[in-house]
């Protein structure tokens, strides 16, 4: 499937930026799919105004392909079925995005598997190929782009990820099926990378750059980079996010999209007062991702969240020692008692009989 297959408004919305949040796995006490939950977790953030969702990433857990697991498939269906079920209110429907990972057959099968149930684009981990050099680097993307609409993904290196220079950027950008990027280095200097790359391949209107920076994510859509290349000074900008953090607390994140949109359409200047949310945001994505503890709670702080608003049974991981850090919970407590204006805990009150039905 090639991006000029998509629908033109789903495009359009893409390049526009839009919410994605990165979608958790909800699992019952002997950790089997809970698809009550899971259904409920996706009409959540159908009904907080997202534009897209992404299934099978790192927050719904990379352990869903162990062959003994085998929850892939199930979760990509189930999240494929219900945004189409569930999003019919929308007549131009929502952005499904899959993650894929792994080697290149993996990778391969695993595109093929998303195509399948109607997904849109692949988000692109290349975490496995951590000590191939670029050129089998991106064959591996050519191949992978072969089969679906790609959008490329720079993982921080603390969870995973690898080190990605400027030069696999800029030639990834010639890939003629990439429609975007989301980059979540958490490190502005390799955030710089991407965009002087796709700005220097004469790609800024067709490649649509996503945050995944957790840490910096109103600072990242509020910039505009000025970037000089062979074309001349491009300016480009950030559109929209990609975040394991919006899969908590969407409707607020959804307002705060819509907010930056206008205010950069508007022409105004920057609001003292949205630079200080930025950075209570990074506060409370601190306590959520766990970041005293170099990031091991990352996905038990997400569940505890939505636990606590009742959009999960539990909080438990595939990995039964995957679990709160010491100190976490508490840090939790704060931030939530210190930001109330940054929740959504009304909205879920009002409609969580609704998606739990």
């Amino acid at each position: 499937m090639h991006h000029s297959e998509l629908p033109p408004q789903l495009l359009d919305r893409v390049r526009r930026g839009m919410v994605i949040p990165a979608h958790p796995l909800t699992l019952t006490a002997d950790r089997r799919l809970d698809a009550r939950y899971q259904t409920a977790l996706t009409r959540y953030y159908i009904d907080a105004g997202v534009g897209g969702i992404a299934v099978g990433v790192h927050t719904t857990q990379f352990a869903i392909r162990n062959p003994a697991i085998g929850l892939l498939a199930p979760v990509l269906k189930l999240a494929s079925e219900v945004m189409d079920k569930y999003g019919t209110a929308d007549e131009h429907g929502l952005f499904k995005v899959a993650g894929v990972c792994g080697l290149t057959a993996q990778a391969i099968q695993e595109a093929q598997l998303a195509q399948s149930f109607g997904y849109h684009a692949c988000l692109l981990s290349l975490a496995a190929l951590a000590d191939s050099d670029i050129p089998p680097l991106i064959d591996h993307c050519r191949r992978v782009a072969d089969i679906m609409p790609l959008i490329g993904f720079y993982l921080q290196p603390a969870v995973g990820g690898r080190v990605l220079p400027y030069r696999f950027w800029r030639e990834f950008a010639e890939i003629d099926n990439v429609i975007a990027i989301k980059m979540a280095p958490f490190n502005r200097y390799q955030t710089l990378d991407v965009v002087r790359a796709v700005c220097d391949a004469g790609r800024s209107d067709t490649i649509t750059l996503y945050t995944g920076n957790d840490d910096n994510i109103i600072a990242d859509l509020l910039t505009e980079y000025s970037i000089a290349s062979d074309q001349g000074i491009t300016s480009v900008r950030i559109r929209g996010g990609l975040l394991g953090h919006w899969c908590v607390w969407t409707r607020t994140a959804v307002r705060l999209l819509d907010e930056i949109h206008a205010l950069i359409e508007s022409g105004r200047d920057i609001p003292a007062e949205l630079l200080t949310r930025g950075i209570e945001i990074t506060d409370c994505n601190a306590a959520f991702f766990d970041a005293t503890n170099g990031f091991a709670g990352c996905i038990p702080g997400l569940h505890e969240i939505l636990h606590r608003q009742g959009l999960m049974a539990g909080t438990g991981c595939l990995n039964p020692d995957e679990v709160l850090s010491p100190g976490q919970c508490q840090e939790i407590d704060r931030v939530i008692q210190a930001y109330p204006h940054l929740h959504d805990d009304e909205f879920v009150r009002e409609n969580l009989a609704k998606w739990l039905a």
